[in-house]
């Protein structure tokens, strides 16, 4: 994808933000256990995800929702470390931000962290770099399995981001440049 929109193969920088999703208040209980997002007022679990410039999903790990998005950073970077050794520059929002993000980052590897904090909390601005990730934070919640988190295990929600992110990603290789 990355080389039909005339990028360079490999993406330098990273966009990292985290998610909550409500749990399904359906019967039965869930094997991986749910937590509390006192700040957003959701009862299930947190989806923190790494995308790259072009939506493209480069790492995906679902925790539970009590887990503030510095700590859940370190299990996203390690793996997008991994797997994707040329990523020089990280993007986060205010969350992230702190001495123990520093350290994360500092242990993770060789990041350049930046924080992109709101400019005006009474008026909407699109945020550079940010906007993207908050856009492919949408797209899976427009899946209908994603809407809520229905899954009993924290690793089949994120196969099902996973999921949702492939079909995304097809359906954008298979459209055709009209002329």
């Amino acid at each position: 994808m990355r080389a039909q929109a005339g990028r360079e193969a490999s993406p330098t920088l990273a966009i990292i933000d985290a998610q909550s999703a409500k749990g399904a208040q359906e019967g039965g209980a869930t094997l991986d256990p749910s937590g509390y997002d006192a700040r957003k007022k959701v009862l299930g679990r947190k989806r923190h995800v790494l995308v790259a410039t072009l939506d493209l999903l480069l790492s995906v790990v679902v925790h539970l929702a009590n887990v503030q998005d510095r700590d859940g950073a370190e299990a996203v970077l390690r793996q997008a470390r991994r797997r994707f050794p040329f990523i020089k520059h990280l993007v986060a929002d205010a969350g992230y931000q702190g001495p123990r993000m520093a350290a994360t980052v500092a242990r993770t590897g060789n990041w350049t962290l930046e924080i992109v904090r709101r400019c005006d909390q009474h008026r909407f601005v699109v945020l550079p770099k940010r906007w993207i990730v908050e856009r492919t934070l949408t797209w899976i919640s427009r899946c209908r399995r994603l809407a809520r988190d229905y899954e009993r295990h924290a690793r089949k929600a994120a196969a099902f981001i996973r999921l949702a992110m492939i079909r995304l990603m097809h359906r954008r290789l298979a459209v055709t440049p009209s002329g």
